[in-house]
């Protein structure tokens, strides 16, 4: 049976929702063309500049060898790259009657997990910084002013379809590859290797879908992320964009 840290630690690694990528009759040549398209495919820059927050809530479930966990969750971002995830996890499946809130905050510069069971903790500093590159709405906005650099690759099937595939390599951070859909250009899957103190180093997948406008800007309201140890689903039922959102919500202090 999984231990609570390792839950913890995976959940947190879990959470970072994959950054969403019109339609095209063909390939594109250049990394710089499939982001414009992707670019398009959300919305446009117009649309995608006039969100400077956002709001979501959903359910959450993690399959693991110890039973499904599941909850409420919420989520918040906050231009240029501040988050938060809150849940509340039904732990009976494991035998705990106690329900685990777990708080994973960022305000911009440093992160942190407040995990009711098992107390609070900085972020390891992995994570710390593929938040800083989480910049909302889309990094690919600004990522060469932020020294970011993509990399179209050959493409690879994704189900049935020869996926458009970028390597995305931020100044700092973890390298990930997107996956985008070659008819609609938008994300369907994302990968990258992360590494815990208490699993190693694993290769986590991210694939989203059920894309809906919301304000003009498409989200995936289903994301399932998953790793040897477990899979994550996350299922939005709400998406607000533009609301008040406090900077205290994103800090411990």
């Amino acid at each position: 049976m999984m231990t609570m840290r390792k839950l913890s630690l995976l959940l947190l690694l879990a959470l970072v929702l994959a950054p969403a990528f019109t339609a095209a009759s063909t390939a594109p040549q250049t990394a710089e063309a499939a982001i414009e398209k992707h670019i398009a495919a959300l919305g446009g820059r117009d649309a995608l500049v006039k969100l400077t927050t956002r709001k979501s809530t959903g359910t959450i479930t993690i399959s693991t060898g110890g039973g499904d966990l599941s909850g409420p969750i919420e989520l918040f971002s906050k231009a240029p790259n501040k988050s938060r995830a809150y849940t509340e996890l039904d732990l009976s499946a494991m035998g705990m009657a106690e329900k685990m809130k777990l708080d994973q905050r960022f305000d911009g510069t440093t992160g942190w997990v407040l995990n009711s069971l098992q107390g609070d903790s900085e972020m390891p500093a992995s994570q710390q910084a593929s938040q800083r590159n989480n910049v909302f709405p889309t990094a690919f906005l600004s990522y060469k002013e932020a020294g970011t650099t993509v990399k179209l690759l050959p493409s690879e099937k994704v189900g049935a379809k020869d996926a458009v595939v970028l390597e995305v390599t931020p100044k700092s951070g973890t390298v990930s590859k997107v996956f985008l859909d070659p008819d609609t250009y938008l994300v369907i899957r994302t990968s990258a290797t992360v590494e815990s103190p208490e699993v190693g180093k694993f290769e986590q997948v991210s694939e989203p879908s059920d894309y809906r406008a919301i304000d003009g800007v498409k989200i995936p309201f289903s994301i399932v992320t998953t790793s040897p140890m477990q899979t994550v689903t996350i299922k939005l039922t709400t998406v607000e964009h533009n609301v008040a959102i406090d900077d205290a919500l994103f800090s411990v202090k």
